[in-house]
């Protein structure tokens, strides 16, 4: 099982971190060690002083395939979720600094928060909004219409370097209003108003 994410997939996010819109896909990838499943707390992790929530609608992957063609795309997934992205946000920088690959940033232990799923054919793919809240206030928002590389144009795109397996990930992109946690705090994350997660830090 492979967790592909997806950089500055939002215009407003690249802009809140003063980066440029990519012209194509902006793919990074997780461990499997990642994922943080069934609302389990998050430890903060001891060598970052600035860990950050990024909320991120998520594709699940149902069959194989390499090369996908436009006309196909769409059927390479049923499924649609919630999670989170976190990241070592002072980490991540200086790995920037020095123009180091950022894996440490993104893909520690637990670093994929993964939420409930839902069947793609209850939604619409092209207007899905989503939101985070913090402590119940509401700290992100964002809506699939927005997204810079849509659903099929990612998984064509992930395909021509990738082969996409059965139950592979991949975390679309977040929106603006990216921003730190600490310990105590509660994240909780919603498609519409239907709540796909709960996660304590601590």
């Amino acid at each position: 099982m492979k967790i592909f994410c997806i950089g500055r997939n939002y215009a407003d996010h690249a802009a809140e971190m003063n980066s440029k819109v990519p012209s194509k896909p902006m793919v990074f990838m997780k461990p499997a060690t990642a994922l943080l499943r069934e609302n389990k707390p998050l430890y903060y992790p001891a060598f970052t002083q600035n860990l950050h929530y990024e909320v991120e609608l998520i594709l699940k992957i149902c069959k194989n395939g390499r090369h996908i063609q436009p006309e196909f795309a769409s059927s390479y997934y049923k499924e649609i979720g919630l999670g989170i992205d976190f990241t070592a946000r002072d980490v991540q920088d200086k790995c920037k600094e020095k123009g180091h690959p950022w894996e440490i940033a993104k893909a520690f232990d637990h670093s994929a928060l993964l939420g409930k799923f839902v069947d793609k054919n209850t939604l619409d793919s092209k207007e899905i909004e989503f939101s985070l809240s913090q402590n119940d206030t509401i700290v992100q928002k964002g809506n699939s219409k927005d997204l810079i590389f849509d659903f099929d144009t990612l998984i064509m795109y992930i395909s021509t370097i990738f082969t996409l397996q059965i139950g592979d990930l991949i975390y679309t992109g977040t929106p603006a209003g990216v921003g730190p946690v600490a310990i105590g705090d509660e994240l909780k994350g919603y498609l519409g108003t239907e709540q796909m997660f709960n996660c304590q830090i601590r």
